[in-house]
């Protein structure tokens, strides 16, 4: 699956890239309509630890899904939103299966 990572105002080391590359293509297991994908990774500004961010936006072929999640750590906010994102293809799954 062709998913597009953008890391906003820093540099993702390969092992993180990797990891999201593995953690979205595992969606695609749940429904064949998921043709691609992007993710932004950004730190917020704030006082607080959970500042890593990570946004998750899924191409499917009647429409996107997408899930945001703020997190300790990029890892943690990446498997958040492709937890919510699992949920959300296969509702999405269940919805084109009733057309």
């Amino acid at each position: 699956m062709q998913v597009k990572i953008q890391s906003i105002h820093f540099d993702a080391d390969q092992k993180l890239l990797d990891f999201i590359q593995e953690k979205v293509d595992k969606l695609g297991h749940y429904y064949d309509g998921v043709m691609g994908g992007e993710v932004f990774l950004r730190l917020e500004k704030s006082k607080d630890t959970s500042n890593k961010v990570a946004e998750i936006k899924i191409h499917t072929q009647t429409g996107e899904l997408f899930a945001k999640k703020q997190c300790k750590s990029f890892e943690e906010a990446v498997t958040e939103s492709t937890d919510a994102l699992r949920i959300q293809v296969k509702k999405h799954k269940e919805k084109v299966k009733q057309l």
